[in-house]
């Protein structure tokens, strides 16, 4: 079983989280002082009821009861003030280590490569948060004070302090024991209740398909069969951790009793008065809570450490890149050379030993059957599938040396499946830059042609998409996907069967772009299997087996292309020449 997060030394935590404890560790510390005078203050209701029994009651002072009741009523006040203040802090200690890590783990998070594991971070960080702004920590920061009130017991007398001190053993023999019991299912709890979160988004995001399809039966008993992993997991965490607690809760109060057996005992043979007795067992119950609030925290504590612990693998596995130095922009030529390229979760290269060189004002098309590579070899150009082999070049400069952000703003991209994020048009065409200006979002989508759809829109460029753009037809995705790809004029334009959803009009605004993007010196390479965009463009690629098989410029490839097919059956094919830009 894994060891708990506290237990973890420095040295075996990820840089992330060092620095995120270190900027916590001030407001700890004013947390252990104030948790000091609380416990302190825990002494004054067994003192004052100590008092009533043995100085009131007998000397029948009232002057002394009404003094007696304002020090313990301020000491209440103190006491409740002190309780408040800790819980804030501990929210405070919370948000504060949820703020220093949210914006690395959600990073993180985007890596393809982690596959289902990039979303759990998120929630592993939503747990650890949870639990340091719960009631949790309270009880691990209150238990050492056991030490403290089995003493004072001890100094009464000691079958008091023995009996809570054999007591307070067994709660801790019982809370190891909660801890065997429950981190198995509640590791397979979290990796059950992650696969089902993943299959959740899948059936929401493929519903039209599944409907279309047939598929809403099969699918929903596929849920169940997904539930039920989770619903038993989750059976054996909460049944273990709901009698740990019944056990824990019922066993404090007989332990409460045995010290009033104790304490009246010693009272019956002249050795302790009536407010020691009752004094002793407000003593037991302080000395014990922390236990049993620590098995009752016990499920929150676990899915905590766990979290914690996947947070550590994984910040520690992928750790943050050093910045990188700032290049110039690109703007003289693109070159791969012997490029492999693998998909996130596979161990094969798909595309191997591709090699070739655009210069600015360039256009290439890459062609060839489904599943030749296109789609991959794209993928590994702008950085965003693992590269296995070969290195991908700006103007000489690898794309590893850039900030992946950095040499984002210099490549457009478009994906086969238009995907757009929930906010408005003007926010997706200009990729959520804060700094934008409607200057730079209207260019891009004249220069896709979209200006006057968007016009004609409810809110014009303030219209919400909803999320994935479904409030959008596909046309009308690809069209602002498009924009997307073209905002701020980047060198390289990569397009992914841009029009595969496209009309006239939208193939005449694509070729258009296309032109726009050569002209101005940019460079732009479209994977197609629809030969009109072939006019447009200067270069032909064609992938087949994962390979390049043929690079050069476009007519001859093309006639070679011809002689092939012809050589198989009569194809009757015409290309327009086009002029260079």
């Amino acid at each position: 079983m894994r060891a708990t997060f506290p237990t973890l030394s420095i040295d075996e935590l990820a840089p992330e989280l060092s620095a995120a404890i270190g900027a916590c560790r001030s407001f700890v510390r004013q947390l252990v002082v104030a948790s000091i005078a609380l416990n302190l203050l825990v002494l004054a209701g067994s003192i004052y009821m100590t008092l009533i029994y043995d100085v009131v009651l007998p000397g029948g002072s009232r002057e002394t009861l009404t003094g007696l009741a304002v020090i313990v009523t301020a000491a209440y006040i103190f006491q409740a003030a002190l309780d408040l203040m800790r819980t804030r802090m501990l929210i405070g200690i919370g948000l504060l280590f949820d703020g220093l890590l949210t914006e690395r783990t959600f990073s993180l998070m985007m890596n393809r490569s982690l596959g289902s594991a990039g979303p759990q971070l998120i929630r592993d960080l939503d747990n650890v948060r949870s639990f340091l702004t719960g009631s949790g920590p309270v009880a691990l920061i209150d238990m050492p004070w056991m030490i403290f009130f089995v003493t004072v017991l001890f100094f009464i007398h000691w079958t008091l302090g023995l009996t809570a001190l054999v007591s307070g053993l067994v709660l801790l023999g019982l809370t190891l024991l909660a801890d065997r019991r429950t981190g198995e299912p509640a590791r397979r709890a979290a990796s059950a209740a992650a696969g089902r979160a993943s299959f959740i988004d899948q059936a929401f995001r493929h519903a039209d398909v599944i409907d279309a399809l047939g598929m809403r039966g099969w699918i929903v008993r596929r849920w169940s069969t997904l539930a039920r992993p989770l619903a038993d997991a989750q059976r054996k965490h909460g049944g273990a951790s709901a009698t740990f607690g019944s056990v824990s809760r019922v066993f404090r109060l007989f332990t409460q009793s045995m010290v009033l057996t104790a304490g009246a005992l010693l009272v019956l043979d002249g050795k302790a008065s009536a407010g020691i007795m009752f004094a002793s067992s407000i003593l037991t119950s302080r000395a014990l809570a922390p236990v049993e609030s620590a098995i009752a925290n016990w499920k929150g504590l676990a899915a905590a450490r766990l979290s914690f612990a996947r947070l550590n693998d994984q910040l520690k596995a992928m750790p943050a890149r050093p910045p990188r130095l700032p290049l110039p922009a690109p703007e003289r030529h693109f070159v791969v050379e012997d490029l492999s390229v693998k998909a996130p979760l596979g161990e094969l290269p798909i595309v191997t030993r591709v090699s070739f060189r655009l210069e600015a004002g360039d256009g290439l098309a890459l062609i060839g059957p489904s599943g030749g590579g296109k789609s991959t070899l794209l993928h590994g150009l702008i950085g965003i599938w693992p590269i296995e082999a070969g290195e991908v070049r700006f103007d000489g400069a690898a794309i590893s040396q850039w900030e992946p952000d950095a040499i984002g703003r210099h490549i457009g991209y478009l994906p086969q499946s238009v995907e757009l994020m929930s906010g408005t048009i003007a926010e997706n065409i200009s990729r959520f830059d804060p700094a934008a200006t409607m200057d730079d979002i209207i260019a891009a989508a004249r220069q896709a042609a979209v200006h006057d759809l968007v016009l004609r829109m409810p809110k014009g460029y303030e219209t919400p998409i909803g999320s994935d753009g479904q409030s959008l037809s596909a046309g009308q995705r690809q069209r602002i996907g498009l924009a997307r790809a073209l905002y701020r004029n980047p060198f390289l334009v990569v397009l992914d069967e841009p029009n595969s959803n496209l009309d006239v009009e939208g193939e005449a605004a694509l070729a258009a772009a296309v032109i726009a993007v050569r002209q101005r010196k940019g460079i732009v390479i479209i994977a197609a299997h629809r030969i009109e965009i072939l006019k447009v463009l200067n270069k032909i690629g064609e992938m087949r087996q994962g390979q390049l098989a043929q690079f050069g410029p476009r007519d001859a490839i093309w006639k070679g292309i011809l002689d092939r097919a012809k050589s198989l059956r009569p194809v009757k094919t015409e290309i327009t020449a086009v002029r260079d830009a």
